[in-house]
């Protein structure tokens, strides 16, 4: 059997933390091979140890039976290594070819050659169906468009081995199935693919084999057609999940938050939200269902104050608080866990206490005659790490961009839901965490509904929003299509209106 990558008691240390303790992984040619594990279990290092980004303390790395020492990112592509990262490496005002010739430019003569690189991505984007726009600029696109540019940008570099580091945390269900589609597709081309992911779902639709890894250690490596997805959950986390989230009827009380024809404009300058009317009630969870860029981000931005209202109004509790600033909205009660976490999310060269405060600093105790109180801040921060289970190397005084995605996620669910809001605004709060962390939050969200507080879940995962909302209103193109109980409905009848269809119409 020939291997086309051998990783071979592979250790690798931080201050603090043994972040790969000898573990082995063997990719077959033409194999899909998932990589998984908890938040902070090291399938990120290990993989970046097999990029080039970081070097390993202890082991070796084998290429098609060869040893090699991958020194950076560039041996690996020499190699035939492409990555993906979770969080794209892209430069937000060059186009979507710029960023993909960024480093190897054609030319032609003394020019660049934007042109015929541009055709080059037209034609692996009409080949992978990944319907990208060679001259769009990244600032401009979805985050889902953002990682079919990093899909593209190693196929441009003739990659053999395409490392995917969680890479359905940002898509849609339908793009989902899209990527799963060309990872079948790469394959039968004959690459061969390591995927990271949490996603117990889809490991059973596409991979062959499956590494486990907890907490650095290696676990096991197993056939996913022969392993049943509870086995690879207690596999990962070391005791028994629930996939079901425990939750009694809900009992709303009084409206907390009242949207009434709001019509908001997308970064194109044309109505991203066009007259919505909703309202979300003291203890109930309303889930938002729709297909991604179809409104909810206006929806969010504007209830949070990010973005302008063109008409209509915001209400909490019965004050208009349409035109008030982000920090007065934070004062009368609304928290924000927002889409994207290292641009909206995190101060990243911030350390996680400073992180922790960012909305309270000014209030005691953590702030007395305009002097910081740091003990009472590393106090509320070391209560916020324990109780939502945010593993950093040095604790508390770590900068938050050396956590990894899934413990920044925790970190920032656990400063929104701190704040004890009389609104929760949650925008994929499970997004890239692993199947027991996603069970704890989904916890702490009933939790705050049973606490009389209301709570806004928007959401691409349509489980998510199915197990865990009480009503879900769906937008499709802008508009609210329709609310209904999520007791009364199913994913087929969500999905028809999430396409457009309204309740009773028929095809």
């Amino acid at each position: 059997m020939e291997y086309v990558v051998e990783m071979l008691n592979i250790r690798k240390e931080f201050p603090g933390i043994i972040a790969n303790d000898n573990i082995s992984l063997e990719l077959k040619k033409g194999e899909i091979h998932a990589l998984m594990g908890e938040n902070g279990a090291g399938k990120s290092t290990l993989m970046s140890i097999l990029f080039g980004l970081y070097q390993p303390d202890n082991g070796s790395i084998r290429i098609k039976g060869k040893e090699v020492r991958i020194s950076n990112p560039n041996v690996a592509n020499d190699l035939g290594i492409g990555m993906v990262h979770q969080h794209f490496k892209l430069v937000h005002n060059f186009t979507i070819t710029e960023n993909i010739i960024l480093g190897i430019e054609p030319k032609k003569g003394l020019t660049l050659d934007l042109k015929s690189a541009a055709e080059r991505i037209r034609l692996l984007s009409e080949q992978y169906g990944l319907n990208v726009d060679p001259y769009e600029k990244i600032e401009n696109v979805s985050v889902g468009m953002q990682q079919r540019v990093e899909i593209i940008k190693m196929l441009y570099r003739n990659a053999e081995v395409l490392i995917f580091d969680e890479p359905t945390a940002v898509l849609t269900p339908h793009e989902i199935l899209d990527l799963m589609k060309i990872m079948k597709n790469l394959v039968a081309e004959g690459k061969s693919i390591i995927l990271i992911t949490h996603k117990l779902k889809e490991i059973k639709a596409v991979a062959d084999r499956c590494t486990v890894i907890r907490r650095g250690k290696l676990v096991g490596t197993v056939d996913v057609a022969a392993t049943s997805e509870a086995r690879m959950a207690e596999m990962m986390v070391g005791r028994q999940v629930s996939f079901k989230v425990d939750k009694s009827e809900s009992k709303p009380g009084a409206i907390i938050l009242q949207v009434e024809n709001l019509s908001v404009l997308n970064h194109r300058k044309v109505l991203g939200l066009k007259g919505c009317s909703l309202d979300v009630r003291s203890g109930e969870i309303l889930g938002i269902a729709g297909v991604e860029g179809n409104g909810q981000t206006e929806l969010v931005e504007a209830i949070t104050g990010l973005t302008r209202v063109e008409s209509g109004k915001v209400l909490l509790k019965e004050q208009d608080i349409t035109h008030l600033l982000i920090r007065e909205r934070i004062e009368a009660g609304i928290a924000h866990i927002p889409e994207d976490r290292q641009k909206r999310g995190l101060v990243l060269d911030y350390t996680i206490e400073e992180n922790m405060v960012l909305e309270v600093y000014d209030r005691v105790p953590f702030s007395n005659k305009g002097l910081l109180d740091r003990d009472a801040i590393r106090n509320y921060t070391d209560k916020i790490m324990k109780n939502f289970d945010v593993r950093a190397g040095e604790g508390a005084e770590s900068f938050a961009r050396t956590l990894s995605g899934g413990n920044q996620q925790k970190a920032i669910v656990g400063r929104e839901v701190e704040l004890n809001p009389e609104l929760l605004i949650a925008v994929q709060p499970t997004r890239g965490l692993d199947v027991g962390s996603i069970e704890y939050i989904h916890k702490r969200l009933v939790e705050q509904r049973d606490r009389g507080k209301a709570v806004l879940l928007v959401s691409l995962e349509l489980d998510e929003i199915l197990n865990v909302s009480d009503r879900i209103a769906i937008v499709s193109n802008g508009e609210l299509i329709g609310i209904v109980n999520a007791a009364e409905t199913n994913e087929n009848e969500v999905g028809l209106m999430m396409a457009g269809v309204r309740k009773g119409e028929s095809n």
